[in-house]
């Protein structure tokens, strides 16, 4: 398994200000679908970064290939409604925890 990480940049940097009630429904989904890839071990860990440049999320991820991770922003709320762009980084000499 190799890790990635996954950038979510919304089109607006103070897109947590000013979210509309629909784009807020989306972030709920959004959040509702990262809590299930944690709940199976796939989101090492996910979440806002507070950058006063503007608002943008992080997710690592633990997949067996790069293609599984674009599924994963394939079927993503945010890139299912267009919400900003999402960049995956591959990790290949990441240094992890010991279990």
């Amino acid at each position: 398994m190799s890790l990635f990480l996954y950038k979510f940049v919304p089109h607006r940097p103070d897109f947590p200000a000013t979210m509309t009630d629909t784009e807020a429904a989306v972030m709920g989904a959004h959040v509702a679908y990262w809590q299930a890839l944690a709940d199976k071990d796939i989101t090492v860990a996910f979440g806002p970064v507070a950058d006063p440049g503007g608002s943008w999320g992080v997710a690592i991820v633990e997949a067996a290939t790069e293609d599984e991770v674009h599924a994963i922003r394939a079927a993503d709320p945010v890139v299912t409604s267009d919400l900003g762009p999402v960049c995956i980084y591959p990790m290949p000499n990441a240094i992890t925890r010991r279990s």
